[in-house]
């Protein structure tokens, strides 16, 4: 059975301009293209654009206008970086960036804690049994994050 191949940046982008449109959200997308350009290719020669193997990698950032405030970082390497009211999702698999902003939109996002030790976490469940947790380092709390506390 073959595998499919991850989203491309582009493609993660025109996935994201769509949910922007779906949710009636701004959005503003910067690009950097060529290795020289990207975020994790800081080890490229001077005028060196592409990777190695002649690749030309392309990293998008994406900011999403509204409630909550959302930014997507995606990088070539098929990951992305996906930041929720300052709760940071790293390593977030690039085919998985659409359905966890879906799921942020469409509700199904939450915030879980425990009194002892005091902790806190966003909790984003995605289709397909997936679960991306991430702790809430802040101790003061935006509006948004506070609703979609569950007790």
């Amino acid at each position: 059975m073959e595998h499919p191949r991850p989203l491309t940046t582009e493609a993660a982008v025109s996935a994201v301009r769509a949910i922007a449109d779906e949710y009636r959200l701004a959005m503003t997308v910067t690009e950097d293209i060529g290795a020289d350009q990207t975020s994790r290719r800081t080890s490229a020669g001077a005028f060196v654009t592409t990777d190695a193997d002649g690749s030309l990698p392309h990293e998008a950032f994406v900011e999403l206008g509204g409630v909550p405030e959302v930014s997507v970082r995606i990088f070539p390497e098929d990951d992305a970086k996906i930041t929720v009211d300052g709760v940071e999702f790293h390593d977030v698999p690039k085919d998985a960036v659409p359905a966890f902003l879906r799921s942020v939109y469409g509700g199904l996002a939450f915030v879980k804690g425990r009194s002892f030790p005091p902790a806190r976490w966003l909790v984003v469940p995605v289709p397909g049994d997936e679960t991306y947790k991430e702790l809430i380092v802040s101790v003061t709390s935006t509006r948004w994050l506070a609703r979609v506390t569950r007790g």
